[in-house]
């Protein structure tokens, strides 16, 4: 299993804010409606101790019982429109920031599907499985607190500031002085902690990679005992998960005592200015400041110190999840190497093919070509044996007909035309490759079978099982072809398994059957009724048979050696 992790470069940040929002789609509704309902859920709640500081004044402190019933009622009121708003912004909040994890998630699977083998190369089956899953769950944390506490947070803070300015401009300056303070010690977390976060996320990649490994592998790590090796293997990378976040952990702690510091601070400055200013207007409205003044003084403080707060917990989920973003961000912006023609051509019209002085690198900066200066013309119908060592670049050969990869130089042609202007599905629907790992996925034999050709009647599926000397051992199962093959098809053998992978390609029916290293696994008499079945059943069907039994392409037209 490759553990290649993507190189990723860091795009900026409206570059990734651009990208992920298109994944919002039919939840722009909701996670616009969430900040509005915000919005009046914030106004009303601010208006609040506005209400309370008239009802002290009028009717508690001036003994007025129709004035308390009121403003009672008018509290009340603003309570429950409160409540509701609230509500309702929870509730499309959570629809939107569910929807978009969604649709992330949709997007960034899609994409893979759209990968060419280069570019599935670039990153490791841990980094995707963590993308999509741990690094959108950031995302949809984070978006869910910027659609509600995001809009929340500033209002509270301007309109209660707005509020306690129209009270007292004096005790509203104290709140200003904290925000120097705040700010500088918001983004110099930012700047330390977010490198971090970015290394723990490649070290998730680490994590999720070793255990896929160790999964697939189960039944050799238990055959050889290393059941203790893997688990110091596992243990070694969760340390290194654990000592990160709690490094990233122990500096955004700072982060709720720099505003505790500041709201006692505020709070104290307040009550001791008010105070004075109470006791030297003889708590007079007229002359300064009264006893509700004063309530409503320490009501907004608190509200801003809590608006603070919040937008520092944004802070804090920004810097965790814009890691996270940035991954995202780098699988939903990846380019397939291989592009298809503007006007692809959608019919192949037989199965010769042509390598006119291909060669062929994984990489760019490689030294030297996998495969160098290849010039090799079948006939439609041939059968095309190759043999040769290990890495001599069987399986790199015939990977450039379906386009698996593109010929670095050269041309390859199928059916007489270049493969790179064809459309990818029609040349792909026309080649059928039975790769050197078999996979079987869980569902049935049937269903398996079925990926070949999905509109296959049961007929067809027995044919093609009997070619490739399959349905023998499937009607020995008790439920025949509706036998259950667990995943990865670990309930039946390998050479069961290439089997069923032969017959599965030869539902196609294609024009091109490429089978690489595809009958090890079977006995040279089963090998020998497969070939044999194919040179009676699909004579005109090019076929090229990868094999390091001689044997296996002793009968071929052309028997290809690669040094």
């Amino acid at each position: 299993m490759s553990t290649t992790t993507a190189t990723d470069t860091t795009p900026s940040k409206a570059h990734v804010i651009r990208t992920l929002a298109k994944s919002l789609r039919e939840y722009r509704t909701a996670s616009l409606l969430s900040p509005l309902f915000v919005i009046v859920e914030a106004v009303i709640e601010i208006a609040i101790p506005t209400v309370i500081a008239i009802l002290i004044d009028k009717g508690i402190s001036g003994k007025s019982m129709p004035d308390i019933w009121k403003y009672g009622g008018i509290l009340i009121a603003c309570a429950v429109v409160s409540l509701c708003a609230g509500f309702l912004s929870g509730r499309f909040a959570a629809i939107g920031s569910s929807g978009f994890a969604k649709n992330l998630r949709h997007d960034e699977f899609e994409k893979v599907q759209q990968f060419s083998f280069a570019n599935i190369d670039r990153f490791s089956t841990g980094s995707i499985i963590t993308r999509l899953t741990t690094d959108v769950t950031n995302v949809q944390n984070a978006y869910q607190m910027l659609i509600r506490v995001g809009m929340r947070a500033p209002i509270m803070l301007i309109v209660a500031w707005i509020f306690a300015f129209r009270i007292s401009p004096q005790i509203s300056m104290v709140f200003l002085a904290c925000i120097p303070v705040l700010a500088v010690g918001l983004f110099g977390l930012i700047i330390v902690v977010h490198p971090i976060f970015e290394r723990v996320f490649h070290t998730y990649d680490e994590l999720n990679n070793v255990v896929d490994e160790n999964l697939q592998g189960v039944r050799v790590v238990k055959s050889f005992n290393r059941e203790d090796f893997e688990g110091k293997k596992f243990g070694r990378i969760s340390l290194k998960i654990y000592e990160q976040f709690c490094k990233a952990e122990k500096l955004l702690s700072i982060n709720s005592p720099l505003f505790n510091l500041c709201m006692y601070a505020s709070l104290i400055a307040i009550a001791w200015v008010g105070a004075r200013q109470i006791v030297a207007s003889g708590n007079n409205a007229a002359l300064g400041l009264t006893t509700g003044d004063l309530t409503a003084l320490v009501t907004y403080a608190m509200q801003i110190m809590m608006a603070m707060m919040m937008l520092s917990m944004i802070f804090v989920m920004v810097i965790i999840s814009r890691a996270s973003a940035e991954r995202i961000c780098g699988v939903l912006t990846e380019e397939s190497t291989i592009r298809e023609a503007d006007e692809p051509i959608t019919t192949v019209a037989d199965g010769s093919i042509d390598f006119d002085h291909v060669s062929f690198r994984y990489s760019e900066h490689s030294e030297r070509p996998v495969l160098d200066d290849i010039d090799l013309h079948i006939r439609s119908g041939q059968t095309i044996g190759i043999v040769g060592g290990t890495g001599s670049a069987k399986t790199s050969l015939v990977q450039l007909i379906p386009r698996l990869y593109d010929v670095s130089s050269g041309a390859l042609k199928v059916g007489g035309v270049d493969v790179r202007d064809y459309e990818l599905e029609a040349l792909r629907d026309e080649v059928a490759m039975v790769l050197q790992k078999n996979v079987l996925f869980a569902g049935t034999i049937a269903e398996n079978l079925r990926w070949g050709n999905p509109y296959a009647t049961d007929e067809e599926i027995r044919h093609a099982c009997e070619l490739a000397q399959a349905d023998g051992f499937i009607q020995e199962f008790p439920d025949k072809y509706n036998t259950y093959i667990e995943q990865g098809g670990t309930n039946v053998s390998g050479g069961q398994k290439q089997r069923l992978c032969i017959a599965r390609a030869l539902l196609k029916k294609p024009k091109i059957l490429i089978l690489d290293d595809s009958t090890s696994a079977v006995d040279t008499r089963t090998d020998a009724l497969i070939r044999g079945a194919f040179a009676k059943e699909i004579p005109n069907t090019t076929k090229i048979i990868i094999a390091q039994r001689i044997a296996s392409v002793q009968e071929a037209d052309i028997i290809l050696v690669l040094d």
